[in-house]
């Protein structure tokens, strides 16, 4: 029996950037690079801006934080970690992310504090 689990990548996205495009990326990067370790690892990781970012462009979002973002962003993360088994938290601090932590520790899900912290698949 396969201990796979589905877990929601959450890290800084917008905090500390400015909404610095180039500092949006790195963030990103990040969290995409830990997706990857975990996906490696035999877990199926996910993350809410892969999901709200694609949304967000065909909407019709002018820019980060307008109406179209705040619809969107947010929600589109709270509804996908419904459906995980358990958040990493990686990265610096983000608001965000530990909403998405707190989310977590009220649906009872398990919280990771690093890659270390997840068990194997």
């Amino acid at each position: 029996m396969s201990n796979s689990q589905m877990i929601l990548v959450a890290g800084p996205y917008r905090s500390g950037t400015g909404d610095d495009p180039a500092k949006l990326a790195a963030n990103m990067r990040a969290m995409n690079e830990t997706a990857l370790t975990l996906f490696r690892a035999g877990h199926l990781p996910v993350t809410g801006e892969a999901l709200a970012l694609p949304l967000l462009e065909v909407a019709g979002s002018a820019r980060i934080g307008d109406r179209v973002y705040d619809e969107i962003f947010h929600p589109i993360a709270e509804q996908l970690l419904s459906r995980c088994d358990a958040v990493l938290r990686i990265g610096g601090p983000s608001e965000g992310a530990d909403r998405m932590v707190a989310q977590a520790r009220a649906e009872g899900k398990a919280v990771y504090a690093g890659l270390a912290e997840v068990p194997p698949a």
